[in-house]
């Protein structure tokens, strides 16, 4: 489980597989819909991205970054977005190619790790639309550095992250609707599970999570030379820590140069 992006490949595979609900595909009917002008997309679990913080699509250049599974890229495709998508899941990319086949859409599939966009050149895209992914890498720096280096001046990235706060609180217990703040932040699974969690997490075809700062989470972006435009919270619908605080926030920064 030492590397990472190998061990989390397998499981967001898996999560495929198993029907999550990230890696379910979108009706014909949101296609449809899409295509005529109506259209929204998540970054978190359930608050709309404001239309505000996209620029026009028509024609625009857009990454989606680690956002594989048939959801968010066939839709701004479907916009009118020239769309390329980099996931480090072979199966989630094909959950995109699923729509693209079926609508008769165009959306480029990459495989590899959001930590590296070597790939890409300089100045690549107009816009980065990063969902709630980057908790499954270690360094999340990293990531907005490869982002400000690929964008285009004026582009802009969008992106959802996991609330630090979530990672205090015992999972497990969560899931029982008990609140028990067990860990020290930052947070990772490698570190602060028993080895008998960890059995079960492989077990059950888990991705490895990480915890960010907030500092790390928009000073990062600050560091990389982007620009903080906006910003929003969200929570889940069904989760008894929403209850008390939101668990998620998204982030709208542009390039200005």
């Amino acid at each position: 489980m030492k590397d990472i992006a190998v061990y989390n490949r397998a499981a967001w595979d898996a999560q495929v597989t198993k029907r999550n609900r990230w890696t379910v595909p979108v009706s014909v009917d949101v296609i449809s819909k899409a295509r005529a002008g109506d259209w929204q997309v998540v970054l978190t679990p359930t608050k709309p991205v404001p239309e505000s913080w996209f620029p026009d699509l028509s024609g625009a250049d857009l990454l989606g970054l680690a956002s594989g599974g048939g959801q968010q890229a066939p839709v701004l495709a479907a916009a009118g977005a020239k769309v390329t998508v980099l996931d480090n899941s072979p199966n989630q990319l094909e959950q995109d190619q699923v729509v693209a086949r079926r609508e008769g859409l165009s959306i480029r599939s990459v495989l590899g790790d959001m930590r590296d966009l070597s790939c890409f050149a300089d100045n690549s895209f107009d816009v980065v639309f990063n969902p709630c992914s980057v908790c499954f890498v270690p360094d999340v720096r990293s990531v907005f550095m490869e982002v400000s280096r690929v964008l285009r001046p004026g582009g802009r990235l969008l992106a959802g992250f996991v609330h630090p706060i979530r990672f205090m609180f015992d999972e497990n217990d969560l899931e029982r609707d008990k609140l028990t703040v067990r860990h020290r932040l930052p947070y990772a699974d490698e570190t602060h599970l028993s080895a008998e969690e960890l059995d079960q997490l492989r077990t059950d075809s888990e991705p490895l999570c990480f915890s960010h700062s907030l500092e790390d989470l928009i000073g990062g972006q600050l560091q990389a030379g982007l620009r903080l435009k906006d910003i929003f919270e969200d929570k889940y619908s069904d989760d008894l820590l929403s209850e008390y605080s939101p668990t998620f926030i998204a982030t709208s920064a542009e390039k200005p140069w």
